[in-house]
């Protein structure tokens, strides 16, 4: 059996000067991610960030109901932010691309991935996920969650926790198609409120529909009694993201 004590205290190594210094640079290249998204993101609201599969193929019955939704929120006065890649994404951005508001597309870089789809009017790169979420985050007036995987999970636990916790303004959740997240919204119910981890009033941030028409309603209906810009308080808030 090992001595646990010879593992208490490790001893610190030696940084490699080359390997500090191309950190130290990195933050650099991230300074100038934020400030572009400000700068071209700034104008773009009042704008929905859309959620979803980057594996959903262009037949499948949730491509269409993103491409429906997204070109619905677009002629409603709504900018459509997406991944920017295949899937639900290019769903999204294709719905919009077609309609009356601006086509965003918030691209990440990944290796072995395709490059962005084709239906953007205004289109930014990054290499850092945690820069392209605070672009998700800081100018949307609502997020809409569709079918997906682990990204659209991380997508939708991210705006609950800065929402529950109040480091953002409340906004719209919408998750489109209840059969797809009933088993989830189950579990929340069922292990996280039933043992403490969250209250039951946390259901509350979010909202089920269906239809693209039910996505527009829950959207302005939530902003029938307050502007969709956020007030300054909000505004201080939100600096801090």
């Amino acid at each position: 059996m090992k001595n646990p004590a010879k593992f208490s205290h490790p001893s610190l190594r030696p940084i490699n000067d080359t390997v500090l210094t191309r950190e130290s640079w990195k933050i650099f290249q991230i300074i100038a991610e934020f400030v572009e998204g400000f700068e071209r993101l700034a104008q773009i609201k009042p704008s929905v960030s859309i959620f979803g599969s980057a594996r959903t193929p262009k037949h499948h019955p949730y491509y269409k109901l993103t491409k429906e939704i997204a070109r619905a929120l677009s002629d409603s006065g709504f900018s459509v932010v997406s991944g920017g890649g295949p899937g639900i994404m290019e769903a999204a951005n294709e719905g919009a691309f077609a309609g009356k508001s601006p086509s965003i597309g918030l691209n990440i870089q990944l290796p072995n991935e395709q490059s962005g789809n084709g239906y953007q009017d205004i289109s930014l790169s990054f290499r850092h996920f945690f820069s392209r979420k605070v672009m998700f985050v800081k100018y949307a007036s609502a997020y809409v969650v569709c079918p997906g995987g682990f990204g659209t999970l991380d997508e939708l636990a991210e705006i609950l926790t800065l929402v529950q916790t109040r480091k953002t303004r409340r906004i719209p959740i919408v998750l489109v198609h209840a059969p797809y997240w009933d088993g989830l919204l189950h579990w929340f119910r069922e292990t996280l409120i039933a043992q403490g981890m969250i209250d039951a009033k946390d259901l509350d941030l979010m909202k089920i529909v269906n239809t693209p028409q039910e996505v527009v309603d829950t959207i302005f209906h939530h902003y029938e009694s307050q502007d969709f810009e956020p007030t300054e308080a909000e505004r201080e808030v939100m600096l801090d993201l």
